[in-house]
């Protein structure tokens, strides 16, 4: 089993994370790393953070000679806010007692972890919530999740993605948009990546880009935040990944709790999900054929998972990102220590952050398709694992091709 675990605070001096299951022999380099790092930054209406935090991984143990030697791997990234930042944070976030005195946070934020938090853990300072709930937490998990993608880009599989909305419905999913998607994605999703990539917004329509950017203009104008929604598309699958055996092994649940589990996203949809509870079955299922190459889809409104399992088909994920909920026009709250409703107070945030959160949803989907990979074939070694990915692979097409032949 492939798993990771993270640690550290937003503004402590570091996150850190453990890669666990990885068999040996996968390139691992800082260089790889840090790129998916970059990515996450990308996005017009981003915060003032982005301007001094220049994330570098670190890679302290589990790689030799720029490879995975099949033991555990240890990620460390510096948080550059914990000593360039004004707020005195070597002192607020001491990881040992102090003398000094420290300002507590008692006005919690509606909609963050704020409250809950401090009711779970019966702190009287919400610090300690804003510090771990903080979505900066994705930067280590984004490094983390980038192993599981160098181990799946040697299997033919890959990973992009882009924004459908910011503030709006307006464009989400268009057949247009559909179809353009598709295209980019004919040979693999790294397209479809490097297209959005080169958006302010990671938007692969140029007239939606511009009306989304005038939507967070607009938000920040106003002293509001901005929600959204955008698509994970994996490309290179093989069909049978996943099991409809047990509830906890079909992947589209998998999928649907990785997408959840990021800060600030509240629903997600596999293919054409949501439309598919409104419309009749005949416009819902997708007609299966053959050919060559083997068994496929002539549409792919299931996004690539029935019963649990993977189709060969592209995978399809939407995930639905709620604003921010830090607000310079600050909603009203209950001081937890006076028990008086008063303004919520400003943390330093962003306006949106659905493009960095489509990133960081690339990576989480990753991890489990490469969870997925290695549960049905095993592997100690990357070579191993290649060959029977392979062998499987040839044997499905091998399959079809003595069917269209008889």
């Amino acid at each position: 089993m492939l798993r990771y675990l993270t640690a550290g605070e937003s503004h402590g001096r570091a996150l850190s994370a453990i890669v666990e299951g990885l068999p040996a022999g996968v390139p691992v380099t800082t260089e790889s790393i840090d790129t998916q790092l970059k990515r996450r930054w990308l996005g017009y209406g981003r915060g003032g953070r982005s301007k001094f935090e220049k994330d570098k991984i670190q890679i302290l143990a589990g790689v030799r000679f720029g490879k995975s030697m099949g033991s555990p791997i240890s990620l460390l990234l510096e948080n550059n806010a914990f000593s360039k930042d004004r707020a005195g944070w070597p002192t607020v976030m001491s990881v040992d007692e102090i003398d000094e005195a420290v300002q507590r946070v008692t006005l919690p934020r509606p909609g963050h972890a704020d409250l809950v938090g401090t009711q779970k853990y019966r702190f009287d300072d919400i610090r300690p919530v804003i510090e771990r709930a903080s979505a900066r937490e994705t930067a280590i998990r984004v490094a983390a999740c980038t192993i599981a993608r160098e181990l799946l880009s040697r299997l033919g599989i890959h990973i992009g993605s882009h924004v459908l909305s910011i503030g709006s419905t307006e464009g989400a999913a268009t057949p247009e948009l559909i179809q353009q998607r598709d295209r980019l994605c004919s040979d693999t999703a790294l397209e479809l990546a490097i297209t959005a990539d080169s958006s302010d917004v990671r938007m692969i329509d140029e007239s939606q880009a511009s009306y989304a950017i005038e939507n967070i203009k607009r938000a920040k104008k106003d002293g509001d935040s901005l929600g959204g929604t955008y698509e994970v598309v994996v490309t290179g699958l093989i069909a049978g990944l996943g099991s409809y055996v047990q509830w906890d092994r079909r992947l589209d649940g998998q999928l649907g709790a990785a997408i959840l589990s990021i800060q600030g996203q509240k629903a997600v949809e596999i293919g054409e999900g949501i439309s598919a509870a409104f419309d009749p079955g005949s416009s819902v299922h997708d007609p299966i054929a053959i050919d060559s190459r083997g068994f496929y889809r002539t549409a792919n409104r299931a996004g690539g998972i029935e019963g649990g399992v993977t189709t060969g088909m592209p995978i399809i994920v939407r995930g639905f990102m709620k604003p921010i909920p830090t607000l310079i026009s600050p909603l009203q709250t209950v001081d937890i220590e006076t028990l008086k409703s008063e303004p919520t107070r400003y943390e330093r945030s962003d306006v949106t952050s659905v493009p960095a959160a489509s990133v960081v949803a690339e990576s989480v989907v990753a991890m489990v398709i490469a969870n997925a990979v290695l549960d049905k074939f095993g592997s100690d070694t990357l070579d191993e694992l290649v060959d029977r990915f392979t062998s499987e692979k040839t044997r499905q097409r091998g399959l079809a091709q003595r069917r269209t032949d008889g």
